[in-house]
């Protein structure tokens, strides 16, 4: 089979090749891969990977062969998957079941392959955030795949959603949404939180655990700053209106009984995923060489296979 695999000399890093393929164990299924959609995980990752390995986190496809040991989807259901040991830009993959999903079979390879991490991600965060009807919610960085997704499932909750997007382009659409409010800056944000989503890091993380009312979380996701988190003195001092506030890291591979999360996200033709600019797969490597740019919408990227 051919897969996307490193290569520091080629362009973006990256080589098309002819490679191996993939050997499931009993608990895996195989997979013809039909569609990824490259996360910032993803893209982070390539520089520490070894040459020659296949990169690549989610995507959707068919089940060619199902598990040895008999669970999961069967062959020729549609899929969407997740395996955080990367091997997804490839057109065949071996995917364990309990990250895997069956997909209706009118939904697009498309649109199932921006769910994985970024749906799951947002999903199992407000589900730490416990019940969150009534409540005020903010998402910090609500403008990228994970945060329009978490403003959406929020507003389904029943939570006043606080959208805080630097682009102001975006606020229109995070209202349609479901966002009660949009900021640009947490500096506008007068009016203490019961929870937060943090997908930037930074001082947006510093600033997000300020406005936490007493007992309350944010969930520092991601950490698309960059940067250092500096707390002022006297952060950490409480009183009756800050006791009992905290900060909680996230990994998505330590979640559990991901499939039935990814089942509810794809049967949900409503979730809005935004737009996609869709290229055939021979196009990655140049994609990455430019910086991986997101100018017409969430790259997702078809795999193409032999007649």
């Amino acid at each position: 089979m051919q897969a996307w695999t490193i290569d520091p000399g080629a362009l973006g890093g990256l080589s098309l090749q002819e490679t191996q393929e993939p050997a499931p164990q009993a608990h895996e299924l195989l997979v013809q891969v039909e569609a990824f959609a490259p996360n910032p995980g993803d893209l982070a990752a390539l520089s520490g990977q070894a040459t020659g390995s296949i990169p690549g986190w989610d995507g959707s496809g068919t089940v060619i062969a199902p598990a040895a040991d008999g669970t999961g989807p069967k062959a020729g259901d549609h899929v969407l998957f997740l395996g955080l040991a990367a091997q997804g830009w490839a057109q065949r993959r071996a995917v364990p079941v309990t990250m895997t999903a069956v997909a209706p079979p009118e939904a697009s390879w498309e649109h199932l392959a921006t769910l994985p991490v970024p749906a799951t991600s947002a999903l199992r965060a407000l589900r730490k955030l416990a019940s969150i009807l009534g409540r005020r919610i903010m998402i910090v960085g609500a403008g990228s795949a994970v945060g329009r997704i978490a403003v959406q499932l929020a507003a389904r909750a029943g939570a006043h959603v606080i959208a805080v997007a630097r682009d102001e382009g975006q606020h229109q659409e995070l209202r349609r949404l479901g966002a009660d409010e949009v900021h640009s800056t947490l500096a506008t944000v007068t009016t203490r939180v019961h929870g937060a989503i943090d997908l930037i890091g930074g001082q947006h993380l510093v600033d997000a655990y300020a406005l936490l009312e007493a007992g309350s979380t944010v969930i520092a996701l991601g950490h698309a700053a960059g940067a250092d988190e500096h707390f002022p003195y006297g952060a950490f001092v409480s009183d009756t209106t800050t006791a009992n506030r905290s900060i909680t890291s996230f990994f998505l591979g330590s979640e559990t009984d991901l499939s039935a999360e990814m089942a509810y996200l794809a049967d949900d033709s409503s979730l809005d995923v935004g737009a996609l600019d869709v290229r055939p797969w021979t196009r990655l490597a140049e994609w990455v060489a430019q910086g991986a740019p997101r100018t017409s919408g969430r790259p997702v990227f078809r795999v193409e296979h032999s007649k």
